[in-house]
């Protein structure tokens, strides 16, 4: 009996298809099927039911399918922890990034991880900061980062990156412009731009309007800040920002600090506890590459 065995009875039982079986473990169809027959010649039973045009299990094959995938994920187990002894780091990373994001940092960590560990595959996912977040929980994105209203998403850990307050900013010859001081409720008697649901500054912003009781004019929403600031600029609307995010555009925006929205908006790192050596790497890098100083 080999693991290649196991990994292709396990494929067929999942797929409940030889075809669509075989393209999923990089072998012919009639390879595949030769070396499911050789295991059931060991074992002395058949364990795949062929009459119907769906591959199912038979009752040995039911009964077999758990044990082989422990065996399967045992070996597994082995490998890494292998290499993890010997510094050979293997596999493949996803890593999610909130949309509009301008914090390098991350891609420094990613390169430097990259330079250190070449046998690893890495992917880059941009999506709004809920669905990041869902991910990291399903454990189909490995480091995440995100906005949030919230220090640390249930179930998971985090690095705050960045923990600021929320802003209006518009033209010089906005009435907002004028005023030291703007409130909420200022804020939502012109229309506004922002962020779109499941970013983290809109969470904020629709929680602060929320507690009291105000309903505001969302006139436009655009994933990146460099848009957001744009339609701002053209005295479409209220742009709604992070101070860092405004900071940026001071040439031409007038920025206030929302005085009543004390809850600051935040840039974090988030991951699930894993045993996945690659994944502990790159999170080591990553708060490397996070708290080291700004050269500025």
């Amino acid at each position: 009996m080999e693991l290649r065995q196991l990994e292709y009875f396990v494929a067929v039982a999942e797929e409940q298809n030889f075809t669509r079986a075989a393209e999923r473990v990089h072998i012919s169809q009639s390879g595949i099927s030769a070396q499911i027959r050789q295991l059931e010649r060991e074992l002395g039973t058949e364990l795949i039911d062929r009459s119907a045009r769906t591959a199912t299990l038979t009752v040995a094959g039911r009964a077999a399918l758990e044990h082989a995938r422990t065996a399967l994920a045992a070996a597994g187990a082995l490998n890494q922890a292998v290499s993890e002894v010997s510094g050979l780091i293997r596999g493949r990373l996803t890593v999610g990034m909130v949309i509009g994001c301008t914090v390098t940092p991350l891609f420094d960590a990613l390169a430097a991880f990259h330079r250190a560990h070449p046998g690893v595959e890495i992917s880059l996912l941009e999506d709004n900061s809920d669905r990041l977040v869902d991910g990291v929980r399903a454990g189909t994105i490995d480091l995440a980062l995100i906005g949030t209203a919230t220090a640390t998403p249930d179930g998971l850990d985090a690095l705050t990156i960045i923990s600021e307050r929320l802003v209006v900013a518009v033209p010089a010859g906005h009435p907002l412009a004028q005023q030291r001081r703007v409130t909420l409720r200022d804020l939502v008697a012109y229309p506004i731009v922002c962020m779109p649901p499941g970013t983290g500054l809109r969470t904020l912003l629709d929680q602060a309007c929320a507690s009291q009781s105000i309903q505001p004019v969302i006139a436009l929403q655009a994933s990146a800040a460099d848009a957001i600031a744009d339609l701002a600029t053209r005295g479409l609307a209220a742009a709604v920002l992070s101070e860092s995010m405004a900071e940026r555009y001071r040439d031409r925006l007038t920025a206030r600090t929302i005085d009543d929205v004390e809850i600051p908006a935040l840039l974090a790192l988030i991951w699930k506890t894993t045993h996945s050596p690659a994944a502990r790497e790159l999170l080591v890098y990553s708060r490397q590459a996070f708290t080291k100083p700004d050269p500025r």
